[in-house]
Parts: structure tokens; C-alpha cells; sequence
């Protein structure tokens, strides 16, 4: 019998992948918001695609305050577009 892959949906473009394809965006128990490669992080999480047009999606439809349920200032997107940045070059 095939392991099953858990699925999660992306923020930004609303698409079913396989978990370890996505970044998870995680709302820590501080209320510091960062982007997760592991998906170790401790906190509530959100998971958005490697690509930053997602990242851009989710901004505009304000899903991440959605899923946190808590306001998310602008410097905190731009947080996370340098992260992913970083993420895509190491």
C-alpha cells in the first residue's frame, strides 16, 4: 500500500500540493510571523507557494490575516518576499 502524501493548500493560488512543495508560513506564539522551510516551527501555520506571485496573491486577498486571524502589518510581507528570496538562492 502507497504512503499517503498530506496534501495542503496554498494561500495564494488556492491549489492543493504536497506539503513538502510549499513554505510554511508560521504565526508564532509571540505573534513573530516567518517564513518555515522545515516545518518545524512552533504556531499556527499557512502554507504558500515558493513563488513570490503567490506570496503577491495572498497579500492582495489578505488570506494570511485570514488564517491567523490577526492583522499583519506591510513590513511583515516584505519580510516575507525577502525570505523567500534568500530561500530560492541557499
Amino acid at each position: 500500500m502507497p504512503k499517503k502524501i498530506p496534501l495542503r493548500q496554498c494561500v495564494g493560488c488556492r491549489e492543493m500540493k504536497p506539503k513538502k512543495e510549499l513554505i510554511r508560513v508560521v504565526k508564532s506564539p509571540e505573534g513573530e510571523v516567518s517564513l518555515d522551510f522545515k516545518g518545524k516551527k512552533p504556531g499556527r501555520g499557512a502554507y504558500v507557494c515558493p513563488d513570490p506571485q503567490c506570496l503577491k496573491r495572498a497579500r492582495k486577498s489578505r488570506a494570511l490575516e485570514r488564517a491567523f486571524s490577526a492583522p499583519l502589518p506591510e513590513q511583515v510581507y516584505d519580510q516575507l518576499e525577502a525570505q523567500m528570496q534568500e530561500g530560492e538562492d541557499g
